[in-house]
């Protein structure tokens, strides 16, 4: 555990329950959970950030993906395949994010967060409906390119950054293999598991992984995804989606002050 304030692990473990509670609706936890532990231990190495983020990501993910697949219609085979491959690229992302210092990361997240938040605001009607379920032939060539680019190559990014991952898979599997949001999103949550355990794994090899800092946001993690479900049942996507933008926004204002004060 590394030398911090009560205030500061307090507001830690909030975050951590709000990225719970904003991933187990609309996806994108990480865009909260990632820059909180930034600006909250601005002094620690950018790698045992990351390391840290995933160790309580995965928690809330793996929740995510039960639930999923329960409810909704996941191609089991096709998410597996594509795991695998996320899982080698999260790991090789993983160790190439030893090398980064948060100076670095910042930027980069920012200019993530400000994409998701453009995307957001131009579709306003993403999340809300199925987004036209298909029963179009995926052709060989397409699985192909599922299982390089999306698994290969959204697992290499989540593990080397990881912010945003979660909804960037549901856009590439919509896009490329034509599922309709609903099954897009199950699948992507198990691809997710995959990244998160692949990249947390390289972390913990290098020893990058707060681990009593980690296991204690992960519960209030849990506890904010299970939250988050009965809200998105209660008061809808439009809620939501209101709150997502306002701390996609406010983030970037604080990273940027970090970044630039």
């Amino acid at each position: 555990m590394p030398d911090i304030t009560l205030t500061t692990l307090v507001v830690l473990c909030l975050a951590a329950a709000a990225a719970g509670w904003i991933d187990a609706v609309v996806g994108g936890g990480g865009l909260l959970l990632l820059p909180a532990l930034l600006l909250g231990l601005p002094h620690v190495p950018a790698a045992h950030v990351l390391g840290t983020n995933k160790a309580v990501a995965i928690v809330g993910t793996s929740g995510a993906a039960v639930t999923y697949a329960r409810k909704a219609p996941v191609k089991v085979g096709t998410a597996v395949r594509i795991g695998f491959m996320a899982l080698a690229g999260s790991m090789t992302g993983a160790f190439f994010a030893a090398g980064i210092s948060s100076d670095v990361l910042r930027p980069v997240i920012m200019v993530v967060l400000l994409a998701v938040a453009a995307f957001v605001m131009l579709r306003p009607q993403f999340g809300k409906e199925a987004g036209g379920a298909t029963d179009r032939k995926v052709t060989r060539a397409r699985t192909v390119t599922a299982i390089v680019l999306v698994g290969g190559g959204i697992g290499f990014y989540d593990g080397l950054f990881g912010p945003g991952t979660g909804t960037f898979l549901v856009l590439a599997l919509t896009a490329v293999l034509h599922l309709d949001l609903v099954t897009a999103s199950a699948t992507a949550k198990i691809v997710n598991v995959c990244t998160n355990g692949g990249a947390l794994a390289m972390f913990a090899y290098q020893g990058n992984v707060m681990w009593q800092l980690a296991a204690l946001m992960a519960v209030f993690n849990l506890v904010g995804g299970l939250l988050g479900a009965r809200t998105a049942l209660r008061k809808g996507s439009e809620f939501v989606r209101g709150v997502l933008l306002v701390v996609v926004f406010s983030l970037v204002a604080r990273l940027a002050f970090d970044q630039w004060s």
